[in-house]
């Protein structure tokens, strides 16, 4: 069993009814049309060359941190 998290999200009236209208049309609920459209912009990211680039940047800074707070 997959661990999940609950989220509420909230969107402008006319974005909320066109995520409605989009899922409806596609035969899918409006949490699985939200799904997708993450798992789809998440993979856009990893191939990002300079978004992994940022992400290392961050990591290398909150590895830092990290290891100041446990000293």
């Amino acid at each position: 069993m997959t661990d999940r998290k609950n989220m509420t999200l909230r969107l402008p009236a006319e974005q909320a009814d066109e995520l409605e209208a989009v899922a409806r049309a596609e035969g899918i609920s409006v949490s699985d049309a939200v799904r997708e459209a993450i798992a789809e912009h998440i993979e856009r990211k990893r191939k990002d060359k300079a978004f992994r680039a940022r992400l290392q940047t961050v990591m290398e800074r909150d590895r830092e941190i990290l290891e100041r707070l446990a000293r």
